[in-house]
């Protein structure tokens, strides 16, 4: 066996065992769930909100938790209570007055399915709704204050101003508490998904009063996740400088307060910071003034089946006839790339391009989805820009590839001479490999060089699946024709040979699927054998065999993965071709494409006999 067919050999397999390892561990994604899983902890029960009781405390205590009695429908849940509508450009829904609470919310800009008439996508449900995942704002008692004299999850707003809430009319609450103190809530929203709440409270009394402002994020239950390895689902959060995730199946294991009852992790964020809950593509974020140091807490109450994020802010001393503000900001909606950066570096709101999970190889997915998204906006093609970026990387790359198919095309030269130091060598192996080591040595080729170029790519690939996978940017991106959504698999099948029969390919549940593959795995495993077929197949059959079902075992592994991934392989696979071919043709050696495929046919016809 020569040393250049080893290197092949060795490639390969190498490229095998790490996309084997890659579908052991992260497996392409599984449909969604044809119907909502049951809320944890709901008992059936019809009616209103209820409370667990929390005991109260100083410094940084939060208003108690809500527990959900469910209603029958979410439609019904909302009725129950008097709204003020929600009106964007990006955002369509209502927030409650009872509570204050931002508890509907749906985002315009994006459909459950690619039908569009689809519902919209529901980011915020009401309490009593099969999900219930809202916002809410209060202050907490301090003091000789009880939780029935400040503002908590089932005050009574009325409207001051504003009836409805929308880019240019911002909604401004009152509540009096009948004991000397009026408190404000003005809330506003741009026009994509940042809300600005400003909370101010008037002591109209003769005694000082203290209490703490805070923000809460809460879900009822644990939410359906996709369950990656490759992604995080779960709260996410910035403190001073450093990025913390934590999922929802480990957040029931954080140290239980002896005060609260719950699970809590709390940090005291002196600088800068944010804190909330990630989806896949959604995202919803408390975020206090730059420079306002705050209790970051992620919080998990049992008897509730509560997952929630606290934004506890410092107490506020009210002096008789004096008014105090706090203005925060909540970001709820989709993870937008170009939107969060603006908010970043235009608000100030510090790290919050990280709370998009870029992965450990964040230095590699970070500048490969800006090269695509800059694409994508000079195109206008997702897919066409997937090709671009294709390219970009074999330019960059070319010098490496240049230098590994040179020195293959050299390695053939020294074919001859290589054949007879084995002649000469016979069984001594460390003669015959003292006397190859001479041979390269003299001839300055390198045999190990041949791998370098998948050695690279395996981590480009490992990075663009990450992008391809977790950026909202991907979701139902079209192509051309019958591909609708790049981060979905080519949605065609060779079983039903394409649509042509009369009858529906496996769906994804079926065992049956992973031999579903469409017209893109398919081109992909004829590129890839494409690519052999530059050079001679082995003459060892073992070898030869390994080589031939190598295009086709890929094309089964990798047939199910996203669209958008398979096409970066179809065009990495073509471009390695053309440049190979060409390289070759300037080394002097004339590769016999259509001789090798010919070739191949009549070997496999003579071994059949």
């Amino acid at each position: 066996m020569d040393d250049q067919n080893k290197n092949l050999i060795l490639a390969t397999v190498l490229s095998a065992l790490v996309i084997l390892g890659w579908l052991t561990f992260f497996p392409p994604e599984a449909p969604p769930p044809t119907s909502p899983a049951p809320v944890a902890g709901q008992t059936g029960q019809t009616g209103g909100d209820q409370v667990a009781p929390t005991p109260q405390a100083g410094a940084g205590a939060v208003a108690p938790v809500l527990t959900s009695t469910p209603a029958e429908t979410r439609e019904a849940a909302l009725a129950k209570t008097e709204r003020v509508r929600i009106e964007t450009p990006a955002l369509s829904g209502s927030l409650s007055l009872k509570g204050g609470r931002i508890d509907d919310l749906a985002l315009n800009d994006y459909r459950v399915t690619l039908d569009p008439a689809s519902d919209k996508v529901t980011l915020l449900s009401p309490v009593g709704s099969p999900e219930p995942y809202y916002a809410l704002y209060g202050w907490a008692p301090v003091g000789d204050l009880d939780f029935a004299d400040v503002p908590g999850a089932n005050t009574p707003w009325q409207v001051e101003s504003g009836r409805v809430l929308t880019v240019d009319t911002p909604v401004t609450l009152v509540w009096d508490n009948g004991n000397g103190l009026i408190f404000h809530r003005k809330i506003s929203v741009d026009k994509d998904y940042l809300f600005t709440i400003e909370q101010s409270v008037t002591n109209t009394g003769t005694t000082e009063r203290k209490m703490a402002p805070y923000g809460i994020i809460a879900r009822h239950g644990e939410p359906d996740v996709i369950g990656f390895y490759i992604l995080h689902e779960g709260v996410v959060r910035a403190s001073d400088g450093e990025i913390e995730e934590i999922d929802y199946s480990d957040m029931p294991d954080a140290t239980i307060s002896a005060a609260e009852g719950a699970a809590v992790d709390l940090i005291d964020v002196q600088r800068s910071g944010w804190i909330g809950f990630t989806d896949k593509y959604w995202m919803t974020t408390l975020i206090p003034a730059a420079g306002q140091a705050f209790k970051s807490v992620a919080k998990y109450t049992q008897t509730s089946d509560t997952y929630q994020t606290d934004m506890r802010l410092p107490i506020m001393a009210v002096a008789p006839g004096s008014t105090q503000t706090m203005t925060t900001s909540l970001f709820a909606g989709a993870k937008q790339w170009e939107k969060i950066r603006h908010y970043q570096n235009d608000l100030g709101i510090e790290q919050f391009v990280d709370s998009i999970d870029w992965g450990w190889f964040f230095f590699l997915t970070k500048p490969i989805f800006q090269v695509l998204h800059f694409m994508n906006n000079l195109i206008g093609n997702m897919g066409l820009a997937i090709i671009s970026l294709t390219i970009v990387i074999k330019l960059l790359l070319f010098p490496l590839a240049y230098k590994s198919f040179v020195s293959m095309a050299r390695m053939k030269e020294l074919q001859p001479e290589m054949e007879k130091i084995k002649e000469r060598a016979g069984d001594d192996r460390q003669k015959m490999q003292q006397e190859m080591m001479k041979l390269y040595k003299d001839k300055k080729v390198n045999p190990a060089s041949g791998c370098l170029p998948i050695l690279v790519q395996i981590p480009i690939f490992f990075s663009l699946y990450k992008v391809i996978f977790v950026t909202i940017e991907l979701r139902h991106a079209p192509f051309f024709g019958w591909i609708r959504d790049l981060s979905a698999p080519d949605p065609t099948s060779f079983l039903n040979l394409f649509g042509l029969l009369p009858f529906s390919a496996p769906g994804p549940e079926s065992i049956l699927a992973i031999f579903s593959i469409g017209v893109f795995p398919i081109l992909m495993g004829v590129t890839m054998w494409m690519q052999q077929k530059l050079n001679p197949a082995p003459t060892d059959k073992m070898q030869a065999q390994i080589f031939a079902w190598m295009p086709w075992v890929f094309m089964f592994m990798l047939g199910r993965f996203a669209s958008g991934l398979v096409l970066y392989w179809v065009a990495n696979n073509t471009i390695t071709f053309i440049q190979q071919y060409t390289i070759m043709r300037s080394q002097g050696i004339k590769p016999n494409v259509f001789g090798n495929i010919l070739s191949t046919f009549k070997r496999d016809k003579a071994e059949k006999k």
